[in-house]
C-alpha cells in the first residue's frame, strides 16, 4: 500500500468550505494528498480524527484541523510565501472582518442553497445571496482584488462562492459587472484552475 504524505487534506469535491482550502494549496504551490469525501461517507481514519466528521479536515502529523478558516491561516502561515494575508496589522485585521461576514453570510447562504435547492429555505437564501453579492459591486471596482492589490486568502474564501452562482441559480444583474470583471481575472489564473474537483468543474458547463 502507498504510504500516505505527512500532510493530507480531506476534502469535499462540490464544498465551497473545502473548495477555498484547495484553492489556498493551488495558489501557494503546496503539494499534499488531497482525499475527496463525502459527508455520510468518510473514511474511518478521518472518523477517527475529527470529532465533529465535518470537511474539510487537514491532518499535518500529529494536528488535525477540522474548520476551514483555520485551515487556511494554517497553510498561509506554515507556508509564507507568496503571504497571503497583509502584515500591516490594521489591514489584516479589517481582512479578518471581511472573512468573518463572508462565511456567516455568503457561505451560510450557500450551504442552505445547497442542503434542499428546491426548498423554501434555499429560495430565500438565494434571493438573499444574490442581493448581497450585487451590493458589493463597488467593492470590486476599486482593485483589482478585494480591497487589496494582490491576491489574499480573501479572494481565496470569495471565488469558490463566485464559482458556484450558476449552479446556485443566480444571475448577476448588469450593474454587477465590477463583480464578473473579478471573477473572469479569478477564474483565469492556473490555480483556480487547479483547484477545481471534476464537479466543480462541470457546475459552469
Amino acid at each position: 500500500m502507498a504510504r500516505r504524505a505527512v500532510m493530507t487534506l480531506f476534502s469535499g469535491p462540490a464544498d465551497p468550505w473545502s473548495h477555498r482550502a484547495r484553492l489556498v494549496l493551488a495558489e501557494k504551490g503546496i503539494t499534499i494528498d488531497v482525499v475527496s469525501a463525502e459527508v455520510g461517507h468518510l473514511p474511518e481514519d478521518l472518523l477517527d480524527l475529527n470529532p465533529y466528521h465535518s470537511l474539510p479536515t487537514l491532518v499535518d502529523r500529529d494536528l488535525v484541523l477540522y474548520d476551514s478558516r483555520v485551515i487556511i491561516d494554517y497553510l498561509d502561515e506554515r507556508f509564507p510565501h507568496p503571504p497571503l494575508m497583509p502584515i500591516d496589522p490594521v489591514t489584516r485585521a479589517q481582512f479578518r472582518v471581511a472573512l468573518y461576514r463572508l462565511e456567516r453570510d455568503w457561505y451560510a447562504m450557500a450551504t442552505d442553497i445547497q442542503a434542499d435547492p428546491q426548498g423554501k429555505t434555499a429560495e430565500h437564501a438565494r434571493k438573499l445571496l444574490g442581493e448581497a453579492i450585487s451590493a458589493s459591486a463597488e467593492v470590486f471596482r476599486a482593485k483589482p482584488f478585494f480591497l487589496s492589490e494582490e491576491f489574499s486568502l480573501v479572494d481565496a474564501s470569495i471565488a469558490p462562492i463566485l464559482w458556484r452562482l450558476p449552479f446556485y441559480g443566480i444571475e448577476l444583474p448588469p450593474q454587477a459587472q465590477p463583480i464578473v470583471k473579478y471573477m473572469n481575472s479569478i477564474f483565469a489564473r492556473p490555480a483556480f484552475r487547479a483547484s477545481l474537483s471534476a464537479i466543480e468543474r462541470s457546475m459552469r458547463h
